[in-house]
């Protein structure tokens, strides 16, 4: 009985940080200001970017008078839309904000943009299984979107199955998801 009293003090005393482990991540709000914000055309123009050449360290050329600026990756929104255990169904949360997603989407500011919506899962399960139930999260999106006014020319779809897992643990409901990111290409 000591022993059994011990366990319960224990995962009463670290239970909130085990719990809290295995709780995928709170639902974000999005409005369409922000989103629009985020992919229009920014307030101020840069000013034209010239080729140039400097052999040297990076100091050396800055000292010189070139510019040295680190590429930067594409910008990613983190518009991300969870879903139940092997479900591709829509919560009422996710569709709320895909509802502010496509109102940002048809404004003019955003009427040239191209979105991938990108599909995940956890990896439980066979990875071919995954993959296809990615696919399935990333068109259920895709559908939404579109019964909703934004043109399917806009959005290209793609399931990555288990493949990319944001959080380390490959089981977590945080890895049940669509993201939606800036086409580059």
């Amino acid at each position: 009985m000591r022993k059994l009293t011990v366990f319960m003090t224990f995962v009463a005393l670290s239970g909130i940080s085990v719990l809290s482990a295995a709780v995928p991540a709170a639902a974000q709000t999005y409005k369409a200001d922000d989103i629009i914000k985020h992919f229009g055309p920014a307030a101020a123009p840069k000013p034209p970017v010239t080729r140039g050449l400097c052999i040297g360290t990076e100091a050396e050329c800055a000292k010189a008078g070139h510019v040295v600026e680190a590429a930067k990756p594409p910008s990613g929104f983190d518009l991300v839309v969870r879903f139940k255990y092997n479900s591709d169904v829509l919560e009422p949360d996710a569709k709320l904000n895909l509802d502010e997603f496509a109102k940002a989407l048809k404004t003019p500011q955003l009427s040239s943009q191209t979105f991938m919506v990108e599909g995940h899962t956890d990896a439980a399960g066979s990875a071919g299984y995954n993959l296809e139930l990615s696919e399935r999260r990333a068109q259920a999106v895709v559908r939404y979107l579109g019964e909703r006014g934004v043109s399917a020319a806009k959005l290209v779809p793609k399931g990555f199955g288990q493949s990319r897992p944001v959080v380390s643990d490959p089981l977590s409901g945080d890895n049940r998801r669509v993201e939606t990111r800036l086409r580059t290409q």
